[in-house]
């Protein structure tokens, strides 16, 4: 009942808002004032994967034919000693497509540090491994990986655009601090919920959302979305759910469901609270998740405050009206999150995205990167560099956050760099089957973004500098003489493989 309701909302929102795009009144245009021939930014943030749990084997893998001189990656391939003398409790093991829904994993903020041991990346099982449906009762799921026989379109789109080998989570933990490092590179400056002498470093969720539940937090400061309304540039966030069923008190209620459809079929609440990042700041939020009075308002502000449901996401593509940068969010049976979703249902909604890209006029000057909030605690053996220490006695694991107060201001609690994560560009401008080394972390996004509509940096927050900052630069995976050449490749929703397009098309479900 809920999924009909659903859908039928939705539906009428979106023919209101059709009919009604004309009477937008809109500013100037300043989506071109742009560093790059890039005019749009869409970033994919996923949720919960570690480089190794995907591309461990890559591009080695039954059935899977890699292209000719496709580059060495830092993984078991480059290390094989690590599947047969792992010096954690148990060594990685491969996971079937039979396997892709697995049990969740600790990830917490301490826990990770303590899995890394000081750099010795030997305590998973003990510190991040859980026991559940779906998982061995000794913990070692934690240590398993899939390849290119279930990653499929993750493979195939890392063989013919650009992929990093070096990028990490910004901090350690969970999935509040990897959002909200997204969008500000600043965990500091959260209100009361939050642990940690000021910083967040737990899942509580945003104080501005009316679909939050428990622990709620609210961020001080600014984010990108406040620079990008300074400069006049369209932007948005869009998220699987976010369209309320119904309300009750003067509130919204964010009761939808999607399904595994890859899988087994599943109904998983869509919507989760703290990945939307935006609802943390007073600022960027949309508290009531009211829809936009129109197509046309859709990245510019007004009632919905550049905060939307997925479903509009594609009919602005659709519209011609994708906003300058975008922020997409999967509902949650199509995130990765184990426990929630898993490969397969994951794969259907990055190719659905991307074949709807590439099938866009905007396609020209686009850059989709595709990253993930957390590791969840799967098994990854690239230690993160330190590049900021904290030393809070209750939250921090010396051996691995350091002794002492360094780098980024000082504040504890934002010890990082964190697990080593995927990220992938997708462009007409990303280089083809490359593999960039370059140290990078999730602000680096955020640092692509400042640097190509020239907004500055996060200033501030109570003394503190954000992690863009330091974000490594992402320029090596683009190649911006080439004149947007890279070719486009449809990638099948449900078997991953490079399918060609039909009637100049690619496929989408």
């Amino acid at each position: 009942m809920t999924k009909i309701l659903t859908t039928t909302l939705v539906g009428l929102l979106i023919t209101s808002l059709v009919m009604s795009s004309s009477s937008w009144a809109l500013g100037p245009d300043l989506d071109t004032d742009s560093k790059t021939p890039i005019k749009h930014v869409v970033v994919i943030f996923q949720e919960n994967i570690s480089y190794d749990h995907y591309f461990g084997t890559y591009p080695n893998a039954a059935g899977f034919t890699a292209k000719p001189n496709t580059p060495s990656s830092n993984n078991y391939i480059s290390h094989p000693n690590l599947l047969t003398a792992n010096p954690n409790l148990a060594n990685p093991f491969l996971l079937s497509a039979s396997q892709a829904i697995t049990c969740d994993f600790d990830h917490g903020y301490l826990d990770e540090q303590k899995a890394y041991d000081g750099g010795l990346a030997d305590k998973f099982v003990q510190f991040t491994g859980k026991t559940g449906t779906n998982c061995k009762p000794d913990g070692s799921t934690v240590m398993a990986y899939y390849d290119g026989s279930v990653v499929t379109g993750l493979w195939n789109i890392a063989q013919n655009f650009a992929m990093s080998d070096n990028s990490f989570s910004t901090m350690w933990g969970p999935s509040t601090p990897g959002a909200i490092n997204l969008i500000s590179g600043q965990t500091f400056g959260a209100t009361e919920g939050a642990v940690g002498g000021g910083s967040a470093i737990s899942d509580a969720d945003p104080i501005y959302d009316d679909c939050s539940a428990g622990t709620t937090i609210a961020m001080s400061g600014k984010n990108i979305g406040d620079l990008l309304n300074d400069k006049g540039i369209t932007w948005g966030w869009f998220q699987g759910g976010f369209t309320p069923t119904a309300t009750s008190g003067g509130k919204a209620v964010c009761g939808a469901t999607t399904h595994r459809t890859a899988t087994d079929n599943a109904a998983v609440g869509a919507y989760s609270a703290h990945h939307e990042p935006f609802e943390y700041y007073n600022s960027t939020a949309n508290i009531h998740h009211l829809p936009p009075a129109s197509l046309a308002e859709i990245g510019h502000n007004g009632q919905a405050n550049h905060q939307y449901d997925l479903s509009l996401f594609y009919a602005a593509v659709n519209n011609g009206n994708l906003p300058a940068v975008t922020f997409l969010k999967a509902p949650r049976a199509q995130d990765g999150h184990p426990g929630n979703s898993d490969p397969l249902d994951e794969q259907v909604f990055l190719a659905n995205v991307t074949n709807t890209l590439e099938n866009s006029p905007d396609w020209s000057s686009t850059a989709e990167f595709i990253l993930y909030d957390d590791s969840d605690g799967w098994y990854d053996h690239a230690v993160p560099p330190l590049v900021n220490h904290s030393n809070d006695p209750l939250n921090d694991f010396a051996p691995t956050c350091g002794d002492k107060k360094a780098g980024l201001g000082g504040a504890d609690d934002r010890c990082g760099y964190g697990p080593r994560q995927p990220l992938l560009v997708v462009s007409p401008y990303a280089k083809s089957n490359f593999i960039s080394h370059d140290v990078s972390d999730q602000s680096s996004v955020l640092k692509f973004i400042e640097d190509n509509w020239h907004t500055g940096s996060i200033p501030d927050t109570l003394g503190q500098k954000s992690f863009d900052d330091k974000a490594g630069s992402l320029d090596s995976m683009f190649d911006f003489d080439n004149h947007g050449s890279t070719p486009k490749v449809c990638i099948s929703p449900t078997t991953g493989q490079v399918v060609p397009p039909s009637g100049g098309l690619c496929p989408s479900t």
